[in-house]
């Protein structure tokens, strides 16, 4: 929930809360551009091509597992560090930090799953001004270029990236104010000989940099020799750089709120080029297109979790939360740069190609002069180091996978949060809750979770209920329990100020809130009235914070309550920008400003484990969190925030949760109907068909809207919602198994086209369709009144089977699609087989028992193959105690076989195969089946001619056994 009029709050607070925007549309300014933000003006002041950095080459110390180099700023005569490792899987390292920093920088923790394993380097080349490092057996080699220092990174002879080519390397070190009068009088002087010096010089200096400061007057002549031999007289020194220092660099303001910086300006920013590619993703997370455009002419894309009161589309502002990670993707290869910072960071992109028209473009093709397409990305932060990974893939999942060994995969979830979710601000009382839950049944419409947001709470004070509107929430439980159905409930991190209050009183005595810069309790706006924040980058206040999930301190809660951390940026309505003073102070001693985009992270890891803990650390945890930071998708979901109920917002949210997918948060959705504004039937029904068919599926919305449960729009409506929800369920198991390719191999559920087909140019820039896994493509309707869409179908020489006609379509083509209000478009690959449960019912625990049936969509070879992923669907059994069953289903020669896809695992379950459906099968003579044991048996079938279909009744085999299905 963003901070948004209409919450009933003291009226001090309702006063900050309107300040965020009295109308629906978000109040831009209440959220810096890169002009306001300090740093990122520097850094956007450096003029490219001239970099005051050269590589000390001769400081080169070539150990077992790293090469370490010294780097100099010319104009400052600050030393760094440069360290590279060539790591195993086909990854490059690059960390750049102060040789000798005043204090200790950032380093972000807890974001690597470990250590990553090294390859040995070696010295594979050297000249006078140049270095050659061979980075392990994959080819790869990092030729680094003394001055002005540059790195090219290639493989064979291929060019892959080359690191500060444009010379934007930006290194703003540690040092102590410069305010006294003395200071002052020595740095004017000195400003004043520059000048003069200046006047007498044979060349005209180009304008100095904010980096460089009046220094960077002679650079010209640190061009023409190196400080051994050149004028020391005439070179810059320290002192005059930063006496150029601009207004702001050690107190900034905005609006109302004034920075102290204490540490001073301290930003990093590096550039990279990616020579043959056109195409970015990634950096999530902003409401905008799957493919990132470029940001000449505007703002760079801003990475700083922030409560966006209805965020606007196609924009580049930052939202709820950031994850560092860039993918560049060609024909020939895919590459990812994952920027590990957790400060403010700015994202720009430009191109050589942006701008040209196709037709400009195949001029320069055809006249033999055009440039190769190169992509040029520029990282700025306002604090830490330079951690730079880049992913050399060379293929989309290779470059997943990769991320995947840094940070950790999607987890996997248990069963029941894969089902439908039913939210509101808010269910009034317990006597609500019964009746929502008993529309459910009433209407048939299945229904996993039922959630309550904060006025659930006894005065919005988390851990409680509110004792006259859920006096009972154990029993509540329990009956929601009974239908196998659960509850979620909010918790969020800003704790009301109540000396009553017992979590408030105990983090006050243990000293676990965030403080200011003057050491006393950080307190802001938020909910509750003024409240604190929790310390959750303290381990101690992390491992407090699990224990209050314990069933005897979050009193009235059971194994069936589950949580949702919401308002986790951190947001602070009387905060800059909604959010947190950066110089506020956490443990460790480091100012918010360096762990900002951290804090999202800690608050949902920290649930998970109490969830965890609470059941021995037998159960998987379902926590859903609005911020979030590289790593999240370990402990849970996330959704694309307070959205709104316009068709745009509907359309919006493909791209979204694709960028979320390919930036590792597999878990993703939006609130169904828009949280904001009031849907008509047509929007809503929609949004039912496009949500049922994304990973996360949640209907959620403002407490102004008026009522919109699935059956209160009419009974056509209620009808098409029904199916909408019924064919999620009934995919129930290819969406757990597509989870479970996520969990092991850090793969995208939700991913774009061009992952399974990168060499397809048409798929680049779509982002209205998409896969789910490898084997199912969707296109939601997400135009109003629209009678059809245009789908295209990739894969030369495939097929694709229409889901419900089963007409089959010869790819590579562009289809159009008639519409109704019924229709999703939907495709099964041809080569694939999904399993389904078509028995629906109530939840998913009410189906787990049920039998399956599998759909076979046979390749113009004749064959297909698929998986299935089973177990309780709850533990940590599968991983622990290898209780899980994958089956692996192949059909080839006519025969349709299941065997084990892993051998390591067994789970006893009596479910079975009820039938298989065979899309593009000839008629078969007879159809045999052959359990393990050898014997035969007759099945039953039924042939449809056009198109041709294959319906297998009955094999009554468990999918837990091997056997085959013959077609004779």
């Amino acid at each position: 929930m963003a901070a948004a009029p209409g919450r009933r709050l003291p009226a001090a607070l309702l006063c900050a809360a309107l300040c965020l925007g009295a109308a629906l549309a978000v109040d831009r300014s209440n959220f810096k551009t890169c002009e306001q933000s300090g740093f990122c003006r520097r850094q956007r002041g450096l003029s490219p091509g001239h970099s005051p950095y050269r590589a000390l080459l001769e400081s080169l110390q070539l150990g077992p597992d790293a090469a370490r180099i010294q780097l100099i700023n010319e104009a400052t005569k600050v030393p760094l560090l440069l360290e590279l490792w060539g790591l195993q899987g086909n990854m490059t390292r690059i960390r750049i930090k102060e040789l000798n920093p005043l204090r200790p920088r950032f380093e972000v923790p807890d974001v690597l799953v470990g250590e990553p394993p090294v390859e040995r380097l070696a010295v594979t080349g050297r000249d006078e001004g140049s270095l050659e490092l061979s980075l392990g057996p994959a080819g790869h080699r990092l030729l680094v270029t003394e001055k002005p220092f540059r790195m090219d990174l290639l493989q064979g002879r291929e060019l892959l990236c080359s690191v500060n080519a444009c010379g934007l390397l930006f290194f703003e070190h540690l040092r102590q104010r410069r305010d006294s009068f003395s200071d002052k009088l020595s740095s004017s002087v000195g400003s004043l000989w520059d000048k003069i010096k200046t006047l007498f010089h044979r060349d005209t200096p180009r304008e100095p940099t904010a980096e460089e400061g009046a220094a960077a007057e002679g650079q010209d002549e640190a061009a023409g020799g190196t400080e051994e031999a050149g004028d020391q007289s005439e070179k810059p020194t320290e002192t005059t750089a930063e006496a150029a220092e601009e207004p702001g660099s050690w107190e900034e303001t905005f609006k109302t709120h004034t920075d102290t910086k204490p540490n001073g300006p301290t930003s990093v920013g590096l550039d990279f080029s990616l020579p043959g590619f056109e195409h970015v993703y990634g950096i999530p997370e902003h409401a905008e297109s799957l493919r990132l455009r470029t940001t000449e002419g505007g703002d760079p894309y801003r990475l700083y979790n922030l409560d966006v009161f209805q965020y606007e589309l196609y924009n580049p502002m930052a939202l709820y939360g950031s994850v560092p990670l860039l993918l560049a993707h060609s024909a020939r290869r895919t590459l990812g740069i994952f920027w590990l910072n957790a400060a403010e960071t700015w994202v720009d992109i430009s191109s050589n190609t942006a701008g040209k028209t196709l037709f400009g473009k195949l001029l320069d093709y055809m006249q033999g002069g055009g440039e190769t397409p190169q992509t040029d990305v520029r990282w700025m932060s306002e604090s830490g180091i330079i951690d730079v990974f880049l992913l050399l893939g060379p293929a989309p999942a290779a470059v997943m996978g990769q991320y995947a060994a840094l940070t950790g995969t999607q987890a996997l979830p248990p069963l029941f949060a894969l089902g439908y979710h039913q939210s509101r601000w808010n269910y009034n009382d317990e006597e609500d809750v019964a009746a929502v839950e008993k529309g459910f049944e009433e209407h048939a419409v299945p229904c996993d979770v039922l959630w309550l947001d904060i006025e659930h709470a006894d005065g919005k004070r988390y851990f409680t209920w509110d004792p006259s509107k859920f006096p009972r929430p154990r029993a509540m439980l329990e009956q929601l329990a009974a239908k196998k159905r659960k509850m979620v409930s909010i918790v969020d991190p800003h704790i009301k100020v109540d000396s009553g209050y017992r979590v408030h009183a105990e983090l006050r005595s243990r000293g676990f809130y965030v403080k200011t810069k003057d050491g006393s309790d950080y307190e802001g706006w938020c909910w509750p009235g003024s409240a604190a924040y929790p310390d959750f980058t303290n381990p101690e206040m992390r491992a407090w914070w699990a224990s209050m999930f314990a069933y005897d301190q979050y009193e009235g809660s059971t194994e069936t309550l589950f949580t949702w951390n919401d308002m986790n940026e951190p947001s602070v309505f009387s905060g800059p920008e909604v959010t947190m003073h950066k110089d506020a102070v956490h443990y460790g001693g480091w100012e918010h400003r360096d762990v900002h985009n951290l804090y999202g992270l800690y608050v949902q890891m920290a649930t998970a484990e109490g969830q965890i803990q609470r059941s021995g650390g037998q159960h998987r945890p379902f926590v859903l969190s609005r911020a979030f930071f590289a790593g999240s998708q370990r402990y849970g979901a996330v959704w694309t925030g307070d959205n709104t109920a316009e068709w745009e917002h509907l359309k919006i949210s493909i791209p979204m949760c694709l960028s979320f997918g390919l930036a590792g948060l597999a878990f993703c959705g939006a609130d169904v109907g828009g949280f904001f504004k009031n849907p008509d039937a047509e929007l809503l029904v929609r949004w039912y068909q496009a949500g049922a068919l994304q990973p996360f599926f949640r209907a959620h919305a403002h407490m102004d809207t008026a009522r919109r449960e699935p059956w209160l729009f009419g009974e056509d409506n209620a009808a098409l919602i029904r199916g909408a929800v019924r064919l999620r369920y009934a995919l129930l198991p290819f969406w757990y198994t597509a989870f479970y390719h996520s969990h092991r191999h850090g793969v995208p559920i939700m991913r774009p086209l061009w992952m399974e087909y990168p060499e397809d140019t048409t798929t680049f820039a779509i982002d209205d369709q998409y896969l789910i896994d490898r084997a199912l493509l969707v296109h939601p309707v997400t135009e109003q009144g629209a009678r059809g869409v245009q789908v295209y179908l990739p894969g030369k020489g495939e097929v694709w089977y229409d889901t419900v006609s089963y007409q089959k379509h010869h790819a590579p083509q562009t289809l159009y699609v008639p519409v109704t209000m019924s229709s999703v478009p939907m495709f099964q690959r041809g080569g694939t087989v999904v399993p389904r449960q078509e028995r629906v019912r109530r939840s998913t625990e009410c189906m787990q028992g049920d039998p399956f049936t599998l759909y076979v969509a046979l390749s113009p070879q004749g064959t297909a193959e698929g998986d299935l992923f089973l177990d309780d669907g709850k533990s940590f059994d599968y991983e622990t105690k290898a209780r899980f069953l994958h089956r692996q289903f192949t059909f080839a020669g006519n025969t349709l076989t299941a065997s084990s896809a892993d051998p390591r695992g067994s789970f006893d379950t009596p479910v079975w195969l009820e039938r298989v459906v065979i899309l593009g099968a000839g008629k078969p003579g007879a159809v045999i089946l052959q359990p393990a044991n050898g014997s035969e048996t007759r099945l039953d079938f039924q042939h449809e001619a056009e198109p041709p279909v294959l319906t297998v009744r009955k094999p009554g085999v468990r999918m837990g056994d091997d056997w085959a299905i013959v077609l004779r």
